[in-house]
């Protein structure tokens, strides 16, 4: 009877038939190579995200950069305009102060009184008055404009056709558009009756002009 040596099977793999031990490991290898796409595609998404949030972000502030801007230019505007206006009214006060004055030059100026040095600044004031935006108004026989004139003085004559401005008291002035004092007049209605005899006249001439009025 033949001895058998103690001992213990080695335990060898499991190999299927016609593999060798070798190609069990490219197995394992395809495998963790299978699995790397998986975390790849959670990265992604990921970066798709923060990039969402970061788009949103950019657009935010662009959007209050942009109203921010708005603002401004609306306060530039607004603070522009009111300087026009302040200096404007400041001007329109000055000048308003000196109307007096230039009464007075005009009224020397109508008497043959405005002459040598007077004359000359008086002159020199009035230049500057203009500079500064200020303009007369007021002719005798304009057409009465109660919006511009003042009327101090009333009568009718036969020789207008509407309310005119017959005499001029005191010049009217204005700064571009803004009358700062009306022109302060005296004016003439047409007379009472007049125009209904105006009208009897002109309807005779008619007639004559066309052989008279058919006779029966």
């Amino acid at each position: 009877m033949t001895e058998e040596t103690p001992g213990f099977d080695e335990q060898q793999p499991d190999v299927p038939s016609g593999a060798t031990s070798d190609d069990a490991e490219p197995k394992a290898a395809s495998s963790e190579e299978e699995a790397a796409p998986a975390g790849d595609t959670g990265q992604d998404v990921a970066l798709v995200a923060q990039l969402d949030q970061a788009r949103t972000a950019l657009n935010e502030r662009t959007g209050d950069l942009q109203r921010l801007q708005a603002e401004f230019q609306n306060y530039r505007r607004r603070v522009e305009r009111d300087r026009i206006a302040v200096k404007e009214i400041a001007i329109a006060n000055l000048l308003t102060e000196l109307l007096p004055v230039l009464d007075d030059i005009g009224r020397a100026r109508e008497h043959g009184e405005l002459v040598g040095g007077f004359k000359s600044v008086a002159e020199s004031l009035e230049s500057t008055a203009a500079k500064m935006g200020l303009q007369q108004f007021g002719k005798e026989g304009e057409p009465f404009d109660p919006t511009i004139h003042e009327a101090l003085m009333h009568s009718y004559a036969p020789d207008v056709t509407e309310t005119t401005c017959v005499a001029i008291l005191q010049p009217g002035y204005r700064i571009g558009e803004r009358t700062i004092r009306p022109a302060r007049v005296a004016v003439a209605e047409p007379q009472p009756g007049a125009q209904t005899v105006k009208a009897d006249e002109s309807a005779d001439a008619d007639d004559k002009e066309s052989g008279g009025p058919d006779e029966g």
